[in-house]
């Protein structure tokens, strides 16, 4: 009798529908093809195991199992379910009316319990694109895959359960997730804010204008003047993530296994409650790697590819400290994911593409001892040490960075002052405010904040009136920056007129740059001028 079963496998951060052909004639033997992995052949003594202690009287029987598409690696044991289900099928232990209308995934247990497996969501994707009523999981991935809408995804703890629902035995019901609720009902976290940062006036406005255009930013002062602490705080000024950027991040968590550890350590900072906290991500992603950080695990790679850094801060901050001390090779493979936002995997026979839309934040001193160009401290290094540990940062990569600012100590008045800084919510409002505006300005494009723009984007909504040409071509011969640079301010110049409209909505929105627009702009670019240090 010749059975098929439904499953999928993950291939970057989507999913492919592998179809498990199960034949069985008399004798007994076992024959697996179709490309399985050393997991997926040990799937077989699972199952075994599995069904003899379910109690579960399955006859002899010769079975020949491919799975296709036969040039598609299978790896992984989230095929164990799905084998078990096509066994029992072909030898008529289960019908065989509601196999084609699901996907099924799922790693057995030697006693038949079902183990949770990575990549849920988007194998439920699949199943829904595909055309399938819905899938069929382990109870512990039910939230994950439910909050795909349109499908049925059921959730089950032991193998006899899914037989029961198969053969219709046993009333069951699908998990139900909402996932827009989820977004809706997202609290901020409470216990970092801004108003806990003391003065810092003008780094502060070089964040907001960040967070409003989605640039990249680089602060570098001395030690202890709260570059770490202020870089912590961004999320909370960030967007909420709209349900396709959670939809798309949740995905990259999935495949990479890291979903459950992720929402459970922030379940705390969130207002959900529920089987919902281990289905979303809701919060933008922060991550923050240290710097002895291979390549592979930065960019993401290996050799079963999987996500790296840049891929989980997708739709979030990736915050790089100590800047410099990281490795130049590590550091060098950040510039094409910057500038494409996203990251091609090659190996041999497989190429896989990861997103990597990010907002890279660092933080690093001006020199070894860190107080060069400190008012109360010397520093104690000379020119060369000085040249040296600049140099470990690539004149190409700082180009790519659109904010650099200089960080001063924080001074004992602001240090003892009673006032708190202003909160979190209220620089978020603003945020909020201008993303609209440049919504409102990109729609029908692929482009949603400033940064994004294309060059033709920037000739259109970049334009400059007389005297702020003037500066700029001034500024672009005297500090020796780039074409790259070049475009960047205009881009941060663009944020910081936008939120000039947010801060006076009487007036119309400058459609043309001012000068005081471009020389904040030109103001935020600092590190790669020729005579930065001197």
């Amino acid at each position: 009798m010749l059975i098929n079963t439904y499953s999928a496998t993950s291939v970057g951060i989507d999913a492919v529908i592998v179809t498990v052909e199960v034949h069985a004639t008399p004798g007994y033997d076992f024959t697996l093809v179709g490309l399985p992995d050393v997991a997926v052949k040990e799937g077989h003594e699972r199952i075994e195991s599995a069904i003899m202690i379910s109690g579960i009287r399955m006859p002899q029987r010769q079975y020949t199992i491919n799975m296709s598409p036969a040039d598609l690696k299978k790896e992984g044991a989230a095929f164990d379910l799905t084998l078990a289900i096509g066994q029992l099928a072909a030898t008529e232990l289960v019908q065989s009316k509601l196999l084609s209308q699901f996907l099924i995934v799922g790693e057995l247990s030697l006693d038949g319990h079902l183990r949770p497996v990575h990549g849920c969501l988007p194998i439920a994707l699949a199943a829904k694109n595909n055309g399938f009523r819905g899938v069929i999981v382990p109870q512990e991935n039910a939230t994950e895959a439910a909050v795909v809408d349109g499908i049925e995804v059921y959730g089950f703890e032991h193998l006899t359960d899914v037989i029961s629902f198969l053969n219709g035995t046993q009333e069951w019901h699908p998990t139900h997730v909402d996932a827009e609720g989820l977004l809706a009902t997202y609290a901020f976290p409470a216990d970092i804010d801004f108003s806990e940062v003391r003065g810092q006036h003008e780094v502060r406005r070089a964040i907001e204008v960040a967070a409003a255009g989605g640039h990249n930013l680089i602060m570098i002062g001395p030690p202890g003047a709260g570059k770490s602490m202020m870089a912590k705080r961004i999320p909370t000024i960030l967007p909420p993530m709209t349900l396709s950027e959670a939809l798309e991040t949740t995905k990259i968590y999935s495949v990479s296994g890291k979903l459950r550890k992720t929402v459970q350590q922030r379940s705390g900072l969130t207002s959900n409650s529920g089987s919902g906290l281990t289905s979303l991500i809701v919060q933008r992603p922060f991550r923050s790697p240290h710097h002895t950080i291979t390549d592979v695990t930065l960019v993401g790679g290996g050799t079963n590819p999987q996500p790296g850094e840049v891929s989980l801060a997708h739709n979030g901050v990736l915050f790089l400290d100590e800047l410099a001390e990281f490795k130049r090779s590590a550091l060098e493979v950040l510039r094409q994911p910057l500038e494409d936002g996203h990251i091609t995997v090659a190996r041999n026979k497989l190429s896989v593409d990861y997103p990597a839309h990010f907002m890279l934040v660092a933080a690093m001193n001006p020199c070894p001892c860190g107080h060069y160009g400190d008012v109360k401290r010397p520093c104690t290094c000379t020119p060369a040490q000085r040249h040296r540990y600049m140099g470990r940062i690539s004149g190409p990569l700082l180009d790519r960075i659109d904010i650099q600012c200089h960080i001063d100590a924080v001074g004992y008045d602001d240090l003892r002052s009673k006032a708190d800084g202003e909160p979190s919510a209220a620089i978020r409002e603003r945020v909020l405010k201008a993303r609209a505006i440049q919504t409102e300005r990109f729609r029908g494009t692929s482009v949603h904040c400033n940064a994004q723009m294309t060059p033709t984007m920037v000739r259109k909504y970049c334009k400059l009136d007389a005297q702020a040409e003037q500066q700029l071509r001034m500024a672009m011969e005297m500090y020796g920056l780039s074409a790259r640079a070049y475009d960047r301010i205009l881009k941060v110049a663009r944020t910081i007129a936008d939120l000039d409209a947010v801060a006076h909505p009487e007036m119309p929105i400058s459609e043309t740059l001012q000068v005081q627009h471009l020389l904040q702009a030109i103001q935020f670019r600092q590190l790669d001028r020729a005579d930065w240090g001197e």
